[in-house]
């Protein structure tokens, strides 16, 4: 068995690729800045618009519970039948994409879960869900 009879060189780190790409990064972000600062500068009348509408992305899921005792609240706000879909109406015209989450107490009747649900298929919610709790698992 041949035994090593010269010690290898020790291995280095090539820095040039990493230099190149630092300097072209720097290049790039440059003459990023340059064109921002140019766009600034230019003079241009833009159009004005009188009906502002809402920028902002749409609410989170509107949450609706019914009660044991068949007593609706919409955003713990307590509402009737009428007035949760006129409310889901009022806020489908704001955001076309409006969701719902209906929350049913278990020892309630469920027609009145699905009187909520009827409500929020008549204003037009098509994002619509239900929640519920898992039951824990005896060991």
């Amino acid at each position: 068995m041949p035994l090593k009879t010269h010690k290898d060189d020790a291995p280095t780190l090539n820095l040039t690729p990493m230099i190149d790409v630092v300097f072209l990064l720097i290049i790039f972000f440059m003459v990023g800045t340059k064109f921002a600062e140019m766009e600034h500068k230019i003079a241009v009348m833009v159009p004005s618009v009188s009906d502002v509408g809402a920028l902002t992305p749409a609410p989170e899921r509107r949450v609706i519970n019914v009660h044991r005792d068949g007593s609706i609240s919409l955003d713990q706000n307590d509402v009737t039948l009428a007035e949760l879909t006129e409310q889901l109406r009022n806020g489908r015209e704001q955001y076309s994409q409006l969701g719902v989450v209906v929350r049913g107490d278990a020892d309630g009747a469920f027609q009145n879960v699905a009187s909520v649900l009827n409500a929020c298929r008549e204003a037009g919610i098509a994002e619509l869900g239900i929640s519920v709790r898992l039951a824990r698992k005896d060991r």
